[in-house]
């Protein structure tokens, strides 16, 4: 905990649209190779903390498709009722110290719980607020440092949340105004200085640099900004259109700002028509899910898996849900 923060700065915007056309879209930013790959998994999956005797335990009711990180943790995606969760770096997290008697979680498994458990924003913060587990973190895979993320979520409605433990203590925003979400600093820091930007108004001067508050400021203007299209399609052009404007060029590196970093991809949850977008910054192609083409059922549906190569360099284009393969689940970092 005591190196440097080095490579984590994404951004999650959320899109409030004609006739209840709501989507989310994050970026990935991250030093190295994630080791991202898709996954389909499907209701009735018996999970558990990874934390050891003291583990929640819990079973899947809604089925998702989620972007991994490391295929040891979820960090992104999508459940069969419109839920998307993202969880994104903030170096300011501290959690609540963890004797082992549990319930704990796992961090790599938060978003995967919300996706198994919630329909909506509001049934998940309900649950969220009651305190139910101990969050636990642990090393980032082949660094010396713990992981430090923040979680939000929206819902098909365009309700959104954005869950932070500060000082030991959870703090939960709740609001569907609250659109954006970035890095350092705290959300509610963040909110007022993003404050003194919408005085100026982003049609006078927007900030340009890579940094959290900045990208913060930029989307929040975007976001809103864009034409609120019936055309489905041209919604989720608009808004691969900020989550790009957010995102920070391949290959850049910026000596005295460590914890930028290239954007090596990007997701777009169409949360009304159940399409999960991907874009990687080394492919051509947009390619996407169709969770309404897929059998969740507990007693008929699959784990299954879409590999997207190192660097996910794999090229797919149009709906990739005959591309997926069977498998078996990967485990969730624990202790």
């Amino acid at each position: 905990m005591l190196v440097a923060p080095v490579a984590e700065a994404c951004t999650r915007v959320v899109y409030l649209g004609a006739n209840d056309q709501i989507i989310t879209a994050r970026s990935m930013d991250w030093r190295v190779d994630v080791g991202t790959n898709l996954w389909i998994f499907p209701r009735g999956m018996k999970r558990n903390g990874e934390v050891g005797p003291g583990s929640i335990e819990w079973t899947s009711k809604y089925g998702s498709v989620i972007a991994s990180g490391y295929d040891i943790s979820t960090t992104d995606g999508m459940n069969e009722a419109g839920l998307v969760a993202n969880v994104l770096w903030l170096v300011e997290s501290e959690y609540p110290k963890f004797d082992g008697t549990g319930p704990g979680l796992s961090i790599a498994a938060w978003a995967q719980y919300v996706l198994d458990n919630f329909a909506t924003v509001d049934e998940a913060v309900k649950h969220l607020s009651t305190n139910p587990f101990t969050i636990v973190t642990d090393y980032v895979p082949g660094e010396n440092r713990l992981a430090t993320l923040h979680l939000s979520i929206s819902d098909a409605s365009g309700d959104s949340a954005i869950v932070e433990y500060i000082n030991g203590e959870q703090v939960i925003h709740h609001n569907r105004k609250y659109q954006v979400m970035t890095n350092s600093p705290i959300f509610e820091k963040q909110l007022a200085l993003h404050s003194y930007w919408e005085q100026i108004g982003g049609t006078v001067m927007l900030p340009g640099t890579n940094r959290a508050s900045d990208r913060f400021t930029r989307a929040a203007f975007y976001i809103n900004a864009v034409p609120k299209s019936e055309d489905p399609r041209e919604a989720i052009a608009s808004v691969f259109s900020v989550i790009r404007n957010a995102s920070v060029p391949f290959g850049l590196t910026t000596p005295d700002q460590p914890n930028i970093s290239s954007t090596r991809w990007r997701t777009v949850a169409d949360q009304k028509n159940k399409l999960y977008f991907f874009e990687s910054a080394l492919t051509p192609n947009i390619f996407w899910v169709d969770l309404k083409q897929i059998d969740f059922s507990a007693d008929k549906g699959k784990v299954q898996k879409l590999d997207l190569g190192p660097d996910q360099r794999n090229i797919f284009s149009g709906v990739t849900n005959d591309k997926f393969k069977d498998a078996e689940p990967f485990r969730f970092l624990g202790i």
